[in-house]
């Protein structure tokens, strides 16, 4: 148990790197890195981390000794008595049981004070155990101080749990890569992969760095950037990120971002900053505990000492052994240990689900949303033009799709773009000449001898060629096409809404929390969209400075507000929200950098999960608060009054942590 914390040039206390906080222990009143000395109970010890039972004996080691001998001792005092087991022999028996549990509590407590952190929970533990020495009750002082050390190793196999879902996304990083110069495989590390360098990725290697990828297509699995286990397959020119695992040939990836500033690197730079926000409740237990210990140890000296003013037949002993018993009572333990650790699991749940808190104080928040703000492109829907439906007038729909698409070829705009992946290569036998792009119209050219016109309504007017009247009250992109001056059909185009939308937004109404889409795209796409996915409130048209007005009128309503968005115009309003969330697959950089939460996989649904993980710990954490002051209130009485013995004050002290503990690591078993 026994540790140093490190310092700088100035004397302020440093915390640690992300690695470090995995593989070390924290300090529990700073959350700070810790050095060890060869009598830790930590797992860093310097030997394989896969031996993981061999590390948890270790660990048990001290406490082992402690109880067995004190189950000896028990046993030569009560049931098989021996007649040199007493006097100073008794006494340093019972000394050595204490030894092993309460030697790295009693260094804990001189290295506290040295520091001038005078009332902390190590003293209480040395003044009552060491008080229970005096009085002759060694049973009860190797007792309380062998569970207060069982009750560490717990609350330190917990952190450790609490801790599994960062390091597996640390063990996602490979440190070094199979990179092509000149034709030739070379291992590098990955810290010195410069941009612009190729990659080769074996079936069943991590990638790296982020990059492009070079082959034709290669199929990856993405769960440690996004909690998805189904695989996503990339086609050449898409971008693959860091952490990726190639599932099947051989891959080329051309590095597009430095090995810091990769997506996976900010992923873990996110984590690690997580769990130093702390959130109110938190922050307010541990001034809670600093101001409330030294006040107990000035109430344990005057039940000790006050009554000697009043009670007749005061007895000194008794009163110190009530005092003792007081003070045990009082540690606040639980309190200091669970609370924090139940907002390290509800981080560590959210991360094993694709969302990354950057600190625990937005679990709070997200459990008092009451409005939800959505941009739609990207968030809502896929971000993607596709063609929806195709109409065609005296003409075969397949000859229509060949025309079209063979014209789009000359064309760079996502709605063309969005054409010729529909006609699936249907136009690559088709001869396109005269081609002729009409500013704010669409195209005019020749494919196979026959003039085709591809465009807006304004492009037929202009060429005044008759349409069908229905399409001018379509909200949704429609392409119109005629050939050699005849209405030949139209192509429907929209951004396709994401399976899950649905899902997500009858989730937030189901727990009556209100839902807001603001677009930049036209009011009346905005309706049919809001319309279908059932959205209370939705506004189009908006430029960037229009959403971070909605947002600011909303505030001034005093609800709670979260904004999920994912392009770089959402950025100020992400920063405006009460939760700022990022869609973290497709979203730009700078929104992740402003947003407070990230979801890694662009599902909506998660915007749900997150809110309903910020309940379930805060949830967890009252329950802990009221089940630690509840005892600890009834047994502090029964103790002052000489009702309670030490044996009841371990289990308000020790007894209550453990049962907290249990109920903090409860939210990393849950399903979301």
């Amino acid at each position: 148990m026994a540790h140093q914390h490190k310092y700088d040039a100035n004397g302020k206390q440093l915390c640690c790197t992300l690695e470090e906080k995995i593989h070390h222990k924290t300090d529990k009143q700073t959350g700070c890195c810790t050095t060890h000395n060869d009598h830790d109970h930590s797992d860093d010890d310097g030997h394989d981390h896969s031996g993981t039972d061999q590390t948890t004996l270790q660990m048990f080691t001290p406490a082992i000794i402690s109880f067995t001998l004190l189950l000896i001792a028990i046993g030569f005092d009560n049931f098989f008595p021996q007649t040199w087991f007493t006097g100073w022999v008794r006494i340093a028996w019972y000394i050595i049981a204490y030894t092993p549990v309460g030697f790295p509590v009693l260094k804990e407590a001189f290295e506290s004070i040295g520091k001038g952190e005078i009332f902390s929970e190590f003293l209480l533990m040395c003044i009552a155990t060491i008080g229970a020495f005096a009085i002759g009750e060694y049973p009860e002082g190797v007792a309380v101080m062998l569970f207060y050390a069982i009750g560490e190793i717990f609350q330190t196999l917990a952190v450790q749990r609490a801790k599994s879902n960062i390091k597996l996304l640390l063990d996602q990083r490979p440190d070094e890569a199979t990179v092509l110069i000149n034709g030739n495989a070379t291992i590098k590390k990955a810290s010195e992969i410069t941009i612009g360098e190729i990659i080769q990725l074996k079936s069943g290697e991590k990638l790296a760095l982020d990059g492009k990828l070079l082959t034709d297509n290669a199929t990856f699995n993405t769960s440690a950037l996004t909690g998805e286990s189904k695989p996503d397959t990339k086609l050449k020119g898409e971008a693959v990120l860091a952490g990726m695992i190639n599932l099947n040939t051989i891959a080329q990836v051309e590095v597009t971002t430095a090995y810091t500033d990769s997506k996976l690197s900010k992923i873990l730079e996110m984590v690690q900053e997580a769990t130093a926000k702390k959130a109110p409740t938190e922050l307010f237990i541990r001034k809670f505990a600093k101001i409330y210990t030294p006040i107990v140890v000035f109430l344990a000296i005057a039940i000790c000492v006050l009554p000697i003013l009043f009670v007749d037949n005061y007895v000194f002993r008794d009163w110190l052994y009530r005092a003792l018993v007081f003070l045990v009572i009082s540690c606040p333990c639980a309190l200091v240990i669970s609370i924090p650790l139940g907002y390290f699991g509800g981080i560590g749940a959210a991360s094993k689900n694709g969302i990354l808190f950057k600190g625990s104080s937005f679990l709070d928040i997200m459990a008092s949303i009451q409005v939800v703000v959505m941009d739609k492109t990207g968030t809502l829907t896929k971000g993607v033009f596709k063609v929806q439906k195709v109409v065609a007038v005296d003409i075969s729909e397949a000859d229509l799709v060949k025309f079209t698409s063979a014209l789009e070829t000359k064309s760079t705009h996502p709605v063309g773009t969005a054409i010729i992946e529909y006609a699936k290569g249907t136009e690559k036998n088709a001869t396109v000449t005269d081609v002729e792009e009409i500013a704010g119209h669409g195209l005019k050219g020749k494919v196979d001898g026959n003039e085709i016109l591809a465009g807006n309504v304004k492009l037929m007017k202009k060429f005044n060629i008759s349409y069908d009247v229905e399409i001018d009250n379509t909200p949704f992109t429609i392409i119109v096409i005629a050939i050699n001056q005849k209405y030949a059909g139209y192509f429907l185009i929209a951004d396709e809404i994401k399976d899950d939308a649905k899902q997500a937004i009858e989730s937030l109404h189901r727990v009556s929390i209100k839902t807001v889409m603001l677009s930049g795209d036209k009011q009346a796409v905005v309706d049919a969209v809001a319309k279908e996915l059932n959205i209370d409130l939705a506004h189009g048209d908006l430029l960037p400075e229009h959403k971070v007005e909605k947002v600011q009128e909303l505030k001034q309503q005093n609800l709670k507000i979260a904004f999920v968005g994912d392009g770089v115009n959402d950025a100020p309003v992400v920063a405006l929200a009460d939760a700022g969330i990022a869609m973290g697959g497709l979203g730009s950089d700078a929104t992740i950098e402003t947003a407070d939460i990230v979801i890694q996989n662009d599902q909506p649904y998660k915007i749900f999960t997150a809110i309903n993980i910020g309940k379930k710990t805060k949830q967890i954490v009252w329950q802990n608060i009221g089940l630690a002051f509840t005892v600890k209130a009834i047994v502090l009485v029964l103790g002052a009054g000489g009702l309670a013995t030490m044996w009841e004050a371990v289990f308000a002290d020790v007894g209550v942590a453990l049962l907290a503990i249990l109920n903090a690591v409860r939210i990393q078993r849950m399903k979301f």
